[in-house]
């Protein structure tokens, strides 16, 4: 008899979907392949098609089937989220030498997958859309006769570079049976079922649609039937085509599911927008997230926190002012409201991890989309920035936990630079937080936040600013972290020099600096240097 497991072998971070749609041939498919001694199995199609609903329910039949299993999930869209991803399997099975600040978690979770007598397991890699985000660690996923798999991709070409053909399932859009059998059992009794297959057409049977819309009919029955709503949606298109062919760049998803998700959204969010519009304003600040793990401490009471920042209060104190001036609970109150309205209309969902949302890749683009016709993509930016910059503390060990669930979204904005001069003092001390948690845990990324801090930290402050000199100490440990010696060397004499102008000799910044550039000598096997510097410390 095999030991039970206990509840830490299965990590899946969505809820079981009660409304799922059998695919039993599909479901099939997917046990036959993974049940192989070391396969990987590849669902790719497009975005809103269902491959990780379809992932999901198989992750919870295979932990229903053997609790001895171990069900891995992992979010594959980026790297800070496949590494926290493996952080969180080190946790699970509580591998030693994991909080280790220079611990290579790749390494340690692929030789506790590689050894058998640990039992079975299920590895999910879910969006997996990017070859290169995956392909530096695709050597820690082995080979193993006691393991399987699974991913789900967008492309077939960034699947390749994990399987084979034959390990390859293509996902469709649904049957027209399937697709109504979804609407009926999202819409429930109670609607109109009068409409459903001329609906499920419209939408081209793509599974995210036909649930944003019937979330829309139901939330609005008896005011809306099925027929009401494809009215609406046709009425709609004349509106719905300026979203579509807004100028974003060059996207990776059919257009085909493009058109669907467009043109429920569009609907959906401006009924939100007229009946609750600080649950639309909440949607536009969750667009410029990594969409997977949204943590709510990011969204309470976030217009306030903009308007307040000229103050820079804690976060702490910010909130027992409020509570002591009884804003913050009706702001909580106000919150929770938003988050229930966004949920009914299918536009986020909660995930396993108390506290933390997701939203669909291509409802974040809609709502991107939005915002660039109307021409407020900065402004919403700007409030991102401010709560993020707020909360993300510095890189010391205690803050570990709170920066890597924070890591994500603050790289989502490397490439988000603000116009306004404040907004970008705090974008500023956003990467140099974040990049001095990276190095600390040994991580990529360090290196171009480095550089992003120091160049437009030098062009806001003046090269003698406190600020700017501890973002060229950053870069510089970003260029140890990389064996570039001469160009660590360089900055730190710049640093120390300063420091010894404007701070003295004896400050303990100046000695830290002191510190660091005798280590860089040792590092460069210039013994004598680095010892007649120490001796002045």
């Amino acid at each position: 008899m095999p030991p039970q497991a206990s509840a830490t072998r299965t990590i899946i971070p969505f809820r079981r979907n009660v409304d799922f749609i059998d695919h039993e041939r599909i479901l099939q498919q997917i046990h036959q392949r993974c049940s192989s001694l070391g396969s990987r199995t590849a669902l790719v199609g497009l975005g809103g098609v269902g491959k990780t609903q379809l992932a999901i329910e198989y992750a919870y039949r295979v932990r229903d089937e053997s609790r001895a299993t171990w069900v891995f999930w992992v979010h594959a869209s980026n790297m800070a989220r496949l590494e926290q991803g493996f952080r969180d399997i080190a946790d699970a099975v509580e591998l030693a030498g994991r909080k280790e600040p220079q611990a290579n978690v790749f390494r340690l979770v692929h030789d506790w997958l590689r050894d058998e007598s640990k039992g079975g397991w299920l590895l999910v890699l879910d969006s997996a859309d990017d070859a290169a985000v995956f392909l530096p660690v695709s050597r820690y996923l082995p080979p193993s006769r006691h393991g399987a798999v699974l991913i789900t991709s967008r492309t077939e070409r960034a699947a390749l570079c994990l399987v084979e053909d034959s390990d390859v399932i293509l996902i469709k859009p649904m049957q027209n049976g399937d697709a109504q059998a979804l609407l009926h059992k999202q819409l429930g009794d109670d609607v109109e079922q009068d409409g459903t297959a001329e609906l499920a057409a419209e939408l081209e049977h793509m599974p995210l649609t036909l649930v944003q819309a019937a979330a829309y009919i139901q939330k609005r029955t008896p005011r809306c039937s099925v027929r009401q709503y494809l009215d609406e949606l046709r009425q709609n298109d004349e509106r719905k085509t300026s979203l579509v062919n807004y100028k974003t760049g060059s996207l990776h998803w059919d257009q085909e599911a493009r058109n669907s998700i467009i043109r429920t959204w569009q609907i959906s969010f401006d009924h939100i927008k007229k009946m609750q519009e600080s649950a639309a304003n909440l949607l536009l600040l969750m667009s410029f997230f990594d969409r997977q793990g949204i943590p709510e401490i990011l969204l309470h009471d976030y217009e306030k926190r903009l308007e307040g920042r000229n103050s820079l209060r804690s976060s702490e104190e910010s909130r027992e002012n409020d509570q002591d001036n009884g804003v913050y609970e009706v702001s909580k109150l106000t919150f929770e409201d938003d988050i229930v309205m966004l949920r009914e209309y299918s536009f986020i969902s909660p995930t396993t991890t108390r506290g933390a949302f997701e939203m669909h890749s291509l409802v974040q683009v809609a709502t991107q989309r939005w915002l660039k016709s109307q021409g407020q993509v900065e402004r919403w930016k700007q409030r991102y920035i401010a709560n993020l910059c707020a909360e993300f503390p510095l890189g010391q060990y205690e803050n570990w936990a709170r920066c890597q669930m924070l890591i994500p979204h603050a790289i989502a904005v490397i490439d988000q630079r603000p116009e306004s001069e404040e907004s970008l003092e705090e974008w500023v001390l956003l990467m140099y937080n974040a990049a001095w948690y990276t190095w600390q845990r040994g991580s990529a990324g360090e290196a171009e936040m480095s550089v992003l801090s120091t160049e437009v930290g030098i062009r806001l402050f003046s090269k003698d600013d406190t600020s700017t000199l501890s973002s060229k100490g950053m870069l510089a440990l970003a260029n140890s972290s990389k064996g570039l010696w001469k160009e660590m060397e360089e900055l730190e004499v710049q640093v120390m020099k300063t420091r010894k102008r404007v701070l003295g000799v004896d400050h303990p910044d100046t000695l830290a600096s002191m510190a660091n550039l005798a280590l860089t000598y040792r590092n460069q096997n210039r013994w004598e240097e680095a010892e007649e510097l120490e001796g002045r410390i």
